[in-house]
């Protein structure tokens, strides 16, 4: 198939975890196929479901320690990173 944009690269096909993507190689233009899409956002929805509950602590903090605390500005990786990196 070739690709809508450039009209004269033939698409590419990726398959990541069963959801097939076509992506142009020259634009880097992504197309899904009919619930593909649906199939990404429910993955993404279910690792940050994941990743929002509570983890266990095996014992309480004696102290708090500054050097270690969360950095608020670190970006996390997303599905999306998962499926293209």
């Amino acid at each position: 198939m070739k690709c809508p944009v450039c009209l004269d690269t033939d698409l590419a096909m990726s398959s990541r975890q069963n959801i097939e993507i076509d992506y142009c190689p020259k634009c880097r233009g992504v197309w899904l196929d009919r619930g593909e899409l649906d199939k990404l956002i429910e993955r993404s929805t279910q690792e940050a479901a994941q990743a929002q509950a509570p983890v266990p602590q095996s014992r309480p903090q004696q102290h708090h320690d500054d050097s270690r605390r969360y950095d608020s500005r670190r970006k996390h990786k997303s599905f999306w990173h998962e499926i293209f990196d």
